[in-house]
């Protein structure tokens, strides 16, 4: 099961090849995610080709370690969906299940955002060859850890407001 409280951004891997058990469990929880309307708008691109992860690491200044991961996926969402303009936010709780699956297999991992800055989401697009009825949103690089992360404690009770009319 996945501890929320494990989860933390991994960006140094070891260098070994992710099992496809692992990526398909992944996958499957990242599509297991509710989504407007149940529209689904979520896309896969698996990168595991090093020189097309390497020209990923140049779409952002945060991507540089995606050169160095076994595997990368970049998401996107259909233009053409139920509600489009909640599509962003269906494919951030997507890319949320798949950090928490991540975790739960063993791995870690990172996101790296790409949406709304049309510039790096028109890079990605032509780098994976997005067809034109995609937008690219993400990158999420993976892969076994070569690093020992804790998560911090966030919790904040003063960001807590109780709202009542009684």
């Amino acid at each position: 099961m996945a501890d929320l409280f494990h989860r933390v951004s991994i960006r140094k891997y070891q260098e070994k090849k992710v099992e496809p058990e692992k990526l398909n469990y992944i996958l499957r929880a990242s599509m297991a995610a509710p989504s407007a309307c149940n529209q689904q708008p979520w896309e896969f691109y698996i990168v595991e080709d090093p020189e097309i992860l390497e020209e990923l690491s140049e779409t952002t200044p945060y991507a540089k370690l995606t050169a160095k991961a076994p595997v990368a996926i970049v998401t996107a969402y259909r233009k053409e969906c139920t509600v489009p303009e909640y599509a962003q936010i269906d494919l951030s709780i997507c890319m949320e299940n798949m950090w928490l699956a991540t975790d739960e297999v063993g791995l870690g991992g990172v996101w790296m955002g790409i949406a709304p800055l049309e510039d790096r989401m028109e890079k990605v697009e032509k780098i994976i060859g997005i067809p034109e009825s995609q937008r690219a949103f993400g990158i999420f690089a993976l892969g076994y850890p070569a690093e020992e992360r804790t998560q911090q404690d966030r919790y904040d009770e003063t960001r807590i407001h109780r709202v009542s009319r009684g």
